[in-house]
């Protein structure tokens, strides 16, 4: 989409181009290596962008996988390449203050290809890894990646392993707490969390093939370099007294010691004393605590160092190559650090910058190459180009003896060498002069204020760069490995460490074939310093890539903050000159920059020229050469320049106003005019195919351009404007003839319409006057009247205010009248009542006087109170009667409902008896007509068997008395036209024999007689309970009128049976007249089928078999042909025989419908049971259709089954044998599942439900997958014991939710409201649980019971075929030897039958097979079968649901009595309560008055006696 490999699509510079094209020129016909060289600054995307180009690339070289799901070790070569990328960044990435994830060394990773283009695989070369960075990083700065991995995405049990406890951090997070990791304050990252990056880290390490021993090997060194960091040394005195290091911690020791792999003693030595050779002799010296931990600090950069190139070796080794023969050419893709130039510059500082000046070297010879080639390709005249070389540069670092890693490796063999004296040795090196500044070739220079600091500058291609020499110039190069550490790796008990330190060491002091062989082979190698290291590889580098055809990028940043949309100019400008990039603007631009080829040069600037007509140069390049066209193009360019310089020297008037000028012409001069083309002719250059142009033609030429441009576009406009205004003058036109034309129609419209405004106008007129005057006389009317009413009002309350009047005069007189007598009444009556007070007064003073009256008032109120309690107690006595009165009736309401209860039972027995009675009258007269069918059918292919028989043997004839002597039922059956033996006789067995029947007769009898018994003493409780509420309300009845009041429900029951027995013994009777008759019963005169009826439970009568044929056919002799049902067959063959399937109605759940197949699978209107009918057969017509219905929508049910049903469910395992209060325990809860009906065979036996759970949302962001979780435990059909509606045996609403939702249990129970929406699996017991039970909810109710019919009828398919049979019709043992062959398949699956074809003549009767009959009747068999199965099922449900049902409306009864119980006491109790309370008043208040009467009476006492003391006195 791109059009890359196009050559004529050329792209801009992009990485993906690049990429492509390298792999491209790879596969030319040279099949030359290809590189690309990626540099930039930190945090400029140089990372990233090798990971584009080796995606990219490995895409490409990838073979197609067919497996989708590989091992380790079935893992694409593509895969394992991008798989290392993640190792080598946790071990060599970390976060700076540029970028978050900077590589801290650089990388060539070679991908070696076939000669198809196939990825073979890769090799990994390292440079420079920074080891400084793990002792020391700057704040805001993090470590190495690894260590944050480990510290914070190590599992609970990876962190005890580890020792990582977060007690003993003092609250700090563990990456604060170790010393390597917490000194730049251990910040997160942006883009992705340490957590995700050890997953990363682990997968790929696991995709490496490494093991999870050896992942976690690696783990823990990292983790023991940690520990390492955390030594701490105390400051002892030794028996010199000087002072020595002494570890402080010796748990830390351990700690790091164990999880290193080494010894603890040996690790202590080699931190802690240092052994000097000196003349073959040893000597150790104790450290220092500042040495000790300098110590510490070179041991662990050494440790990860070499476990660096030890990873770097594994991954190689599972990502390259096996044969180097195969690998037909490469592509290497170098990811190296930028130029850098910091405040202090260091040596690993030096070591880039060298790099990078080696890059910019080639990178400048490249060009120049690039430059020189296409010049000479294209056969121009150029002179030689001078491109900037920095080979002076290079010198000064890498020269021998007198470079500057020369010096520095000479003053690393001294043993007094230091840092200062390396930089002295330089100053007299290269400025050896007294006041010398600056080095002869210019690249090295120190001011005396630098030589007193020790700093010295090289000036790179970038720029000037100090670096400062006391920053470990010499410790970073030497990089040795103390004896004591060497000691301390070789002998360490871990291989890993031995492997690890073998690399270190095959680095460090590896030799050449040829130094092994000057040696000898037996001299030991000396150990080579960075800058050896770094020189040799960097040599290496620059010898492969100069192999190879080079491609770079560059990486720029935009800005420092990391922000988008941001762009600062000075710091991009910076880092176009640290690339190289400005260089090579340069070197080109000294050349011909501008190139286009022939045809674009010439239709780019032929307009330049649009007064030149088509014949001195034309338009298109279609007629001339191309190369011949640009040159004369140029040459009339140059030309009309000319004339345009001369034209204005001499004054040439170039205004547009002047005459004869054409329009475009006047546009063009009125533009601003460019400066006139004057350049030389040296300046361009035809080549074979391109134009080559220096800047000042090519600017010329452009101006031009635009100019042209401009002309052309101003020209373009105005007659685009004059177009658009004479289309708006058209169309303005246009639209004013349009409104003209519309005035003049409104004109006319409003004329005439003012004609009929003026006839509209009078009869308004007339209309409003009308209105106007009826207006007028409404008003004048309602005034009218309400004047009238208001004086009417008027007058008629003046008449009412006269009558209040005089009303209220007169009752002032008659109440001053009435006043007056009251208060003459009641000073009368004061005063008699003042005589009568003291003729009482005086009584009472003389009963006070009398004692004994007192003693007879208070008995008077004894015997009222006496009396009252009496009427209490009575009236309590007649509650309690009342109470015993109630119990006896409820006693004797339970007994009438027991009664009630046996009668109905009696009677559903009695019904069940009679339709067993009806169904065997019904199967006797079938068998009898079908007995009948077959000795005709027998008798008619005996006497044919007689006639061939005679015509075949004409010698020996039989008598016809002989013959016409047997009787039908003796005469011999053929098969095939073969004969009988003369002793064969057919003996055929009545369906129900006489005395079963009879007994069936007495039963009902009996149980008729039980029911009368029943039903009387239901009368006489009855009867009992009407007396008893009759003596309850005060009614004395005698029986005659409790005879009156009962109603005997046994006459109307007995008025309802007894025509049905009547009914059932003149069947009987005309059964039995019928048996010596040949013809059926009506039903099978008539050729209608029988109405299919089954029993639904099994009686406790003696079974009714099935009858057989107790006597049998001898088979025939003669062989019959198959019997084909094909339409070819039946053209060919007229007569064959037909199945029994013809001849027996077609039976639909219990309704005899038509055999045509295609009727039966036609779409059929829905009719429900409830549809209005008016007769008999639209109700039957109407069930036949729902029953249809019914069966397709089962047919579906298996389909939809293996679709998938999804629900929610829950297990329950219970386990009896551990305890009866063992709980419960939900394997399931609450899960959304899936269940599918799954066949594994032909059985039905092998089918299963399997459970398939419903996955969530789960976060794919690190590839996890669920895997086979979501799989359940499938169920057997045969497992499946019930299918229960509802929730049997837990509550609904108690259900358990999942475990895992939380917050959503609430949403959760509302959704087990319901109960309608359950059903219940009873499964087999196991090993495990003694029951099992699976729950499912469904998301309506149509769907539960969808599914329990359909699997009910799977159980019973599974029953009936695969089962015991469980029907009293049984079927012959040759037709289950037949079923037998014939196999047991699933519902729905074709089971063929051979077919038997007889010979017959066309005048003749059809015959019917035996066994064809037989296979009809096991049909139905098993159809009756199903039915009993699936009747029996729903007779269960219903007496669950009845006996729920009876329990509910117990338990409501009880409840509506209790209440009613409790209103009646409670009623009883508040009016005996008014009673005693009203009784309690009146006793009070008499006792009240008595007092008062005798206090009154005591004061008049008293006062009497002071009076008389007062008169004594």
């Amino acid at each position: 989409s791109q059009g890359m490999g196009d050559a004529n699509n050329v792209l801009g510079p992009h990485i993906y181009s690049i990429a492509d094209k390298s792999y491209r020129q790879m596969m030319a016909e040279q099949r030359k290596s290809q590189s690309i060289l990626i540099s930039g600054e930190s945090g400029a995307g140089k990372t990233e962008s090798t990971k584009i180009v080796m995606l990219y690339l490995t895409t490409l070289g990838s073979p197609t996988k067919d497996t989708d799901e590989p091992g380790v070790e079935d893992m694409s070569v593509m895969e394992r390449v991008l798989q290392s990328n993640p190792i080598l960044e946790a071990f060599g990435n970390a976060k700076t203050l540029r970028n978050d994830n900077s590589s801290r060394f650089g990388k060539f990773i070679e991908l070696g290809f076939s000669r198809s283009g196939t990825l073979l695989g890769a090799k990994v070369q390292t440079y420079l890894l920074e080891k400084v960075r793990l002792a020391f990083h700057a704040s805001g700065e993090r470590n190495y990646h690894i260590f944050y991995q480990v510290l914070r995405g190590a599992t609970e049990e990876q962190k005890k392993k580890y020792d990582f406890h977060d007690g003993l951090t003092g609250g700090l997070e563990l990456a604060n707490y170790f010393h390597f990791t917490g000194q730049g304050g251990a910040p997160q990252l942006r883009e992705f969390t340490d957590e995700e990056g050890l997953s990363y880290t682990v997968k790929a390490m696991k995709s490496m093939g490494w093991d999870d021993e050896k992942v976690d090997k690696v783990l823990a060194v990292t983790a023991g370099l940690m520990h390492l960091g955390q030594i701490q040394f105390n400051a002892e005195e030794n028996d010199g007294g000087q002072e020595i290091a002494a570890v402080a911690d010796i748990k830390t020791l351990n700690s790091a010691a164990r999880l290193l792999g080494v010894d603890v003693e040996k690790l202590r030595v080699a931190l802690t004393e240092r052994i000097l050779v000196t003349r073959g002799d040893a000597i150790t010296i104790q450290l220092s605590p500042n040495k000790a931990m300098d110590a510490r600090d070179s041991l662990a950069k050494t440790l990860y160092g070499a476990l660096f190139l030890w990873i770097v070796d594994q991954v190689n080794i599972c990502i390259g190559w096996e044969d180097d023969s195969e690998v037909r050419s490469s592509t290497g893709v170098l990811d190296i650090f930028g130029f850098e130039c910091f405040a202090i510059n260091s040596f690993e500082q030096l070591c880039i910058n060298f790099t990078n000046e080696a890059l910019q070297q080639q990178f400048n010879k490249f060009i120049f190459k690039m430059e020189q080639a296409e010049y000479e390709s294209e056969e121009i005249n150029w002179a030689f180009i001078a491109f900037p070389d920095n080979q002076d540069c290079l010198d000064t670092i890498q020269q021998k003896k007198i470079g500057i890693l020369a010096i520095l490796d000479d003053e690393c063999r001294l043993p007094k060498g230091s840092d200062k004296n390396f930089a002295e040795r330089l100053y007299k090196n290269f400025i050896p002069n007294t006041g010398q500044v600056e080095s002869e070739n210019t690249r090295f220079s120190a001011k005396p204020v630098q030589k007193s600091r020790s700093i010295f500058c090289v000036r790179h291609f970038a720029g000037v760069v100090q670096y400062t020499a006391v920053t470990g110039f010499m410790e970073k190069n030497k990089d040795e490995i103390p004896l004591t550490a060497k000691n301390l790796f070789e002998t360490a008990p871990s291989e890993l460490i031995r492997d690890v330190f073998e690399c270190q060491v095959r680095e460090t002091e590896g030799m050449n074939d040829t130094s092994k062989a000057a040696t000898g082979g037996g001299a030991t190698p000396k150990s080579k310093t960075v800058g050896q290291q770094f020189k040799e590889q960097l040599a290496n580098l620059m010898i492969a890539v100069e192999k190879t055809e080079p491609h770079y990028i560059r990486c720029l940043k935009p800005n420092d903050a990391a922000k988008p949309n941001l762009l600062t100019r000075k710091r991009l400008t910076e880092q176009l000159r640290y690339g190289g990039v400005l260089e090579a603007v340069r070197v080109a631009r000294m050349g011909y920059p501008v190139r286009l080829g022939h045809s674009a040069f010439y239709q780019r600037y032929r307009m330049l020229l649009p007064s030149v007509p088509d014949q001195i140069l034309p338009w298109s390049m279609d007629e001339g050469d191309a190369q011949k066209l640009c040159i004369k193009l140029v040459d009339v360019l140059l030309e009309e320049g000319a004339k345009q310089i001369k034209g204005l020297a001499e004054g040439v008037d170039m205004s547009p106003n002047v005459p004869g000028l054409t329009r475009a012409e006047k546009i063009r001069r009125m533009q601003r005019q460019p400066a006139p083309i004057g350049f030389p002719k040296s300046d361009t250059q035809l080549g074979l195919s391109k134009v080559f142009m220096r800047k000042p033609a090519h600017d010329a030429l452009e101006s031009h351009r635009v100019f042209h441009q401009h002309a052309s576009a101003t020209f373009m406009q105005c007659w685009i404007k004059g177009m658009q205004q004479r289309r708006r003058f058209l169309l303005s036109s246009d639209a004013a003839l349009m409104a003209q034309r519309w005035y003049r129609g409104c004109t006319g419209r409003a004329r005439w319409w003012r004609l009929r405004e003026a006839v509209a106008n009078q009869l308004l007129t007339n209309n409003l006057r009308m209105q106007i005057h009826r207006k007028k006389y409404n008003c004048m009317r309602r005034g009218t009247v309400q004047l009238q009413a208001a004086y009417r009002g008027h007058a008629t309350r003046r008449v009412l205010a006269t009558i209040k009047i005089q009303t209220m005069s007169r009752m002032c007189k008659r109440r001053s009248i009435y006043r007056r007598l009251k208060s003459a009444t009641i000073a009368l009556q004061c005063a008699l009542r003042c005589k009568m007070a003291i003729k009482v007064l005086r009584s009472f003073k003389g009963e006070q006087k009398d004692i004994g009256k007192l003693k007879q008032n208070n008995d008077k109120l004894k015997l009222e109170m006496a009396s009252l309690k009496a009427m209490l107690q009575a009236q309590a006595k007649g509650d309690a009667n009342k109470k015993e009165n109630t119990e006896a009736i409820n006693a004797k309401q339970q007994i009438i409902s027991k009664l009630e209860k046996r009668v109905a039972e009696l009677e559903a027995e009695l019904e069940r008896e009679k339709a067993i009675v009806q169904k065997l009258e019904q199967d006797m007269e079938t068998q009898k007509k079908r007995t009948a069918l077959q000795l005709e059918l027998l008798q008619k292919q005996s006497e044919k068997m007689q006639r061939n028989a005679l015509l075949a043997a004409p010698a020996s004839p039989k008598p016809h008395s002989a013959h016409s002597a047997r009787s039908p039922r003796a005469a011999s059956r053929t098969r095939g036209g073969a004969p009988l033996s003369p002793g064969a006789n057919v003996v055929i067995q009545e369906v129900v024999k006489p005395e079963l029947l009879a007994e069936h007769k007495a039963m009902v009898t009996q149980l008729e007689q039980e029911l009368e018994k029943e039903r009387k003493f239901r009368n006489d409780a009855d009867s009992e309970i009407i007396k008893l509420r009759a003596a309850m309300s005060g009614v004395n009845l005698n029986e005659s009128d409790v005879a009156a009041l009962l109603v005997s429900p046994s006459k109307t029951q007995a008025s309802i049976s007894q025509p049905r027995l009547e009914s059932l013994h003149e069947s009987q009777d005309s059964y039995s007249d019928s048996d010596d008759e040949d013809e059926g019963p009506p039903s099978l005169r008539k050729e209608t089928a029988p109405e299919l009826t089954g029993v639904e439970e099994e009686m406790e009568m003696k079974s009714i078999k099935q009858p057989k044929l107790n006597g049998g056919i001898h088979k025939l002799g003669m062989s019959m042909p198959s019997f084909s049902e094909e339409k070819k067959e039946e053209k060919r063959r007229p007569m064959l025989a037909r199945s029994a399937s013809e001849y027996f109605p077609m039976i639909k759940r219990g309704f005899a419908g038509p055999a045509d197949e295609a009727e039966q699978q036609e779409s059929v209107m829905a009719v429900g049971w409830k549809v209005e009918v008016t007769t008999r057969k639209e109700r039957e017509e109407a069930l036949r259709d729902e029953v249809r219905q019914f069966e397709v929508k089962m047919k579906r049910f298996y389909s939809n089954l293996e679709e998938g049903i999804d629900v929610t469910m829950w297990q329950v395992n219970r386990n009896t044998e551990l305890g009866p209060d063992e709980e419960d325990e939900f394997a399931l809860k609450a899960s959304p599942v899936t269940v599918k009906l799954q066949r594994r065979g032909e059985l039905l036996l092998q089918a299963i439900l399997a459970f398939s759970s419903r996955s969530g949302y789960l976060s794919k962001a690190l590839g996890r997958s669920r895997g086979n979780k979501a799989a359940l435990e499938p169920l057997s059909l045969h497992e499946i014991l019930e299918v229960k509606a509802g929730c049997v045996g837990f509550d609904h609403s108690d259900l358990p939710v999942a475990s895992g939702s939380k917050g959503k249990g609430k949403g959760k129970s509302g959704e087990n409201k319901h109960s309608s929406l359950f059903l219940t699996l009873k499964a087999s017991p196991t090993p495990v649980a003694s029951s099992r039970s699976y729950i499912l909810r469904f998301k309506s109710r149509s769907a539960r019971n969808d599914l329990l019919l359909g699997l009910r009828g799977l159980l019973a398919d599974l029953q009936i075929h695969e089962g015991v049979s469980i029907s009293s019709m049984q079927a012959s043992k040759a037709l289950e030897q037949d079923k037998a062959r014939s196999g047991r398949r699933m519902p729905g699956g074709s089971n063929s039958s051979n077919a038997y074809t007889i010979p017959m003549d066309e005048d003749e009767d059809i015959l019917v097979p035996l066994f064809e009959v037989h296979n009809a009747i096991d049909k139905e068999r098993e159809i009756y079968d199903r039915l009993l199965l699936l009747m029996l099922q729903g007779s269960s449900d219903l007496k669950e649901k009845e006996d729920e049902l009876l329990m509910l409306r117990g338990k409501l009864e009880s409840v509506s009595s209790e209440s009613a119980e409790k209103d009646r006491v409670q009623a009883n109790d508040s009016k005996l309560i008014m009673q005693l309370s009203k009784k309690l008043e009146t006793l009070l208040m008499d006792n009240e008055d008595l007092r008062d009467q005798n206090d009154r009476l005591n004061t008049r006492l008293v006062a009497v006696e002071c009076e008389k003391m007062n008169l004594m006195q």
